[in-house]
């Protein structure tokens, strides 16, 4: 008797095939978590690196961290921080970058479901700007907030968080469970020492303003699709967080005294 070939996903792809240009092609028109998936891969990536070069090479860790990481006084010198500080986390502690990749997880696919990938991604980078510009407004009001450093996705995911509440709240959804799940974050600061609050508050208000921009906004706006709307939305917040930093950045001390930007 010839035996066959038995698997219990018969359908399922190969894990070659899961990556390939054509799996990738029907995942986007399927509505697949796609730009979830792939933010969190680039996370745990980027976390990998760090981890192995704080176990094989301290000091290029300390140099690529430093690379990426956002400083309010620095922000203006180097603009890149502004998005690699969304992709870097905590190296060699698996709590930080599996809480915040959970947290994503939970909240990530709806939203990318409901929305769509690129309203969602400009959502998603959206709202970790916001959480930088939230450092930088809090250092109007903090002399250390200057040289206070800040990394990791926290800024953004605050803003899906805000997103979500407006979206459920449109349509009607239950958002008890929601709730819970964002008052557990909202305490973190508290329970855990050395997070930037500052970054969830300005990701939070970032990432509501844009969803309410999208599901309600300007009455003339509203026959638009919603990839018109994104944009038009999306460059005007982007414009608006531009502002931030730089009205911000005029208080910046470095801007009295570069040469303290030789210490950092």
């Amino acid at each position: 008797m010839a035996y066959q070939r038995f698997s219990l996903f018969p359908d399922s792809p190969s894990f070659k095939d899961f990556f390939s240009a054509r799996s990738m092609r029907y995942r986007w028109r399927n509505g697949d978590p796609v730009i979830t998936v792939t933010i969190m891969a680039i996370c745990v990536a980027v976390w990998i690196v760090e981890t192995l070069l704080k176990i094989v090479w301290p000091a290029g860790c300390n140099a690529f961290i430093g690379s990426g990481i956002f400083m309010p006084a620095l922000a203006t010198h180097r603009p890149w921080t502004f998005i690699t500080s969304m992709f870097l986390h905590q190296p060699a502690s698996l709590w930080h970058i599996l809480f915040n990749m959970l947290t994503l997880w939970c909240v990530g696919p709806v939203l990318e479901r409901m929305m769509g990938h690129l309203p969602y991604l400009a959502l998603y980078v959206l709202s970790g700007l916001g959480g930088s510009a939230g450092m930088m407004v809090w250092a109007l009001f903090s002399q250390d907030g200057w040289l206070t450093s800040a990394y990791g996705a926290s800024g953004a995911l605050f803003g899906l968080f805000a997103a979500i509440l407006v979206v459920y709240q449109r349509i009607g959804i239950d958002i008890r469970s929601m709730l819970i799940w964002m008052l557990i974050n909202f305490l973190m600061p508290i329970i855990t020492p050395n997070i930037a609050w500052q970054a969830h508050v300005g990701g939070f208000i970032v990432g509501g303003a844009f969803a309410w921009l999208l599901v309600s906004g300007l009455h003339a706006l509203r026959g638009k699709s919603l990839q018109q709307r994104t944009l038009m939305y999306g460059v005007i917040m982007l414009a608006v967080i531009i502002v931030i930093v730089v009205v911000c950045n005029m208080s910046n001390p470095l801007r009295a005294n570069p040469l303290l930007g030789m210490f950092f």
